[in-house]
């Protein structure tokens, strides 16, 4: 494939050629990454058989519809965006970044793929590697979650730097990051999509592994939206009382009882006695005028 020359003064060529070194800002001179055999940027062919996959992926999954699409794309234009590999040695790269365009070449049937090589340390092509598929965006919510436990734990980098250097929210680097107490099998069900980065969110609110793990179960049977899952959660963490009885029990007190139930009997009505170390109350319930007089009456009062 054809690439048209430029000289090595023409600004706008200085700034194509610096690839991921504008991924990682604030970094010392001494690890800006150059082209090996090429100062211009041009891109070489490079035979598909001699490029090894990045170890530091952080993407496990690849749509395979959207893969043979490219795949298709590339078999009838070829590759737009060269990809970018490291030096292993004189015939040896390892991959850095563009695995899908590496993927879909071989699926395309294409012996060569054009590809920039970059001079870096093992450090240096992780944390390239992650912040350039964060970047991208394409990682389903738990390889998002693993890519930036990989970016605090091995490169000790506080949230608030990991949202710098990815261009996000520290709050959102936070939620992703409170997707890994998830219990494994909930994990799962995020990283293929059947239960959405939202019901995470709302199942973590729960205390326990196995309160997430059933009420995530719940949600997959029920096929929950996430603001059902939101829902059926806070109803979880906080139950309704349940209603209180219109009678209240009886008195315990066996010489209160005795009393409550004569009343009752000489009275025909509804009486509870109240009683508290020999203080309370009597009350008797009445329904119409005829059961107040019946009360009146029996209190010897016409």
């Amino acid at each position: 494939m054809s690439q048209p020359q430029h000289s090595t003064h023409d600004p706008k060529r200085r700034a194509l050629g610096k690839g991921l070194e504008s991924l990682l800002p604030q970094r010392p001179a001494s690890t800006v990454t150059t082209a090996l055999s090429d100062t211009s940027g041009k891109p070489l062919e490079i035979p598909l058989e001699q490029i090894v996959r990045n170890p530091y992926q952080t993407r496990s999954h690849f749509d395979e519809a959207k893969l043979d699409e490219l795949a298709q794309s590339i078999a009838a234009s070829g590759v737009v965006q060269p990809i970018v590999v490291k030096l292993l040695s004189d015939k040896n790269y390892q991959l850095l970044t563009g695995e899908r365009r590496w993927l879909a070449s071989a699926k395309a049937g294409k012996k060569t793929i054009p590809a920039i090589i970059r001079q870096v340390s093992d450090e240096q092509a992780l944390e390239m590697t992650i912040v350039e598929n964060l970047q991208r965006a394409d990682l389903n919510p738990m390889e998002q979650a693993r890519a930036y436990q990989r970016l605090s734990q091995e490169f000790q980098m506080t949230q608030e730097q990991m949202a710098t250097r990815t261009g996000k929210e520290r709050a959102s680097v936070s939620n992703f990051l409170r997707l890994l107490k998830l219990p494994e099998p909930v994990q799962h069900h995020v990283e293929t999509g059947n239960l959405t980065f939202g019901h995470a969110k709302a199942l973590l609110s729960l205390d326990s592994s196995e309160a997430i793990t059933n009420a995530a179960q719940k949600a997959l049977s029920l096929s929950f939206s996430v603001r059902q899952t939101e829902s059926y959660v806070q109803g979880l963490l906080n139950p309704e009382q349940k209603p209180a009885k219109t009678d209240p029990p009886k008195p315990e007190d066996p010489n209160v009882r005795e009393a409550q139930d004569l009343l009752q009997r000489r009275l025909g009505l509804k009486v509870r006695i109240e009683d508290k170390k020999g203080k309370g109350r009597v009350i008797i319930e009445y329904s119409g005028l005829e059961d107040f007089d019946s009360i009146l009456s029996a209190l010897g009062r016409e």
